[in-house]
């Protein structure tokens, strides 16, 4: 399902095909549909600020548009290290640090999914036997982030850290202490809008079954953030990951003010994906206020 209804694409589809030069390509219609859609959104006054981030997105191996703004992240506070942690990167090849793996960086990945670890065993063993990617094949809770950090032998400041596990990101990022992360990208529930602040309860075996219960909401991202000396600086425009940058790295870089009401972004799941929902299908389950 596109994000623009069939009866708004059809009519306009001879004419991209003409100057395109495309016979019968609806899905290269439908690319610059999108590309159009994300340029009238970047046009409006408010991403016009050049201390935004949206205008800087772009998608290399990210789901969205995080490569991009993560890039710019750095080239405005500088790197310390080069070095990530990621944990939920998936089979390894779409995700918010296999672009930084390729430029040189090192880390340290972490996933529990039998196929997933499989796959990333096979295709990145190259970079896992020279010492640049540590794989440990485990799912993260609370209780156990910092020992099993530790056994990937990172500690430390290091440059990024990277949460999308689908579920317990805020309770697993409060509970983080073996490493102190630059910069952090955490996925938001973005169904909760400011000044909403609320977390899914807390549950070890949860699993994500594809609707819109799960995560926190970026107010509560937000508060957490702060209480542990970061700030929000942008969200990425499909309305999935809230990047936050340590306090005192910020500076006069970003756009205030630092807060949820200032930086959110609504559901647009279907940028880059033809065919993806623009929402999740309804999910209820029990949240908290923070």
């Amino acid at each position: 399902m596109s994000i623009f209804p069939e009866f708004i694409i059809k009519p306009f589809r001879p004419y991209l095909r003409a100057i395109l030069g495309v016979q019968g390509s609806a899905s290269l219609a439908n690319t610059v549909l999108y590309s159009m859609y994300r340029e009238s959104l970047l046009s409006c006054e408010r991403n016009r600020d050049p201390k935004r981030l949206l205008k800087y997105g772009f998608r290399a191996y990210s789901q969205h548009d995080e490569d991009g703004m993560i890039f710019e992240i750095f080239h405005r506070i500088g790197v310390s290290n080069q070095t990530f942690l990621e944990f939920g990167v998936g089979d390894g090849t779409e995700n918010n640090t296999l672009y930084l793996l390729l430029a040189g960086w090192r880390g340290l990945w972490m996933d529990g999914n039998d196929t997933n670890a499989a796959s990333i065993s096979r295709q990145f063993s190259s970079f896992i036997q020279s010492g640049k990617l540590t794989f440990l094949h485990r799912f993260v809770n609370r209780d156990s982030i910092n020992e099993i950090i530790e056994k990937g032998k990172l500690a430390g400041e290091i440059d990024l850290l990277s949460i999308d596990i689908d579920g317990n990101d805020y309770w697993v990022w409060e509970a983080l202490s073996q490493v102190q992360p630059r910069v952090v990208a955490i996925e938001y529930n973005a169904v909760f809008r400011p000044p909403i602040a609320v977390v899914a309860d807390y549950d070890e075996n949860f699993v994500w079954n594809g609707t819109s219960y799960y995560g926190a909401s970026l107010k509560a991202l937000e508060s957490l953030a702060s209480q542990k000396g970061y700030d929000l600086v942008g969200c990425s425009l499909s309305g999935i990951n809230a990047f936050f940058v340590k306090r005192d790295l910020v500076g006069d870089k970003f756009c205030a003010p630092f807060t949820a009401e200032n930086h959110f972004e609504p559901p647009r799941f279907g940028f880059y994906k033809i065919g993806a929902y623009e929402m999740h299908p309804p999910g209820i389950g029990k949240y908290q206020k923070v």
